[in-house]
């Protein structure tokens, strides 16, 4: 079984479908939009730099 086939089946469960509506929540969230955001920007200045 690969990775791939566990992280499906898992996301099929009751607790994997719980998570993803809590990411969805989270995705909606501006603060968590502005964070993620943020974090996406040192990452990109950072591959820049090499």
């Amino acid at each position: 079984m690969t990775l791939m086939d566990k992280v499906k089946r898992y996301l099929h469960t009751p607790q994997g479908r719980e998570n993803i509506e809590k990411a969805k929540r989270m995705a909606r969230d501006p603060k968590t939009q502005q964070k993620a955001r943020g974090l996406f920007e040192r990452l990109r200045s950072r591959s820049h730099h090499r």
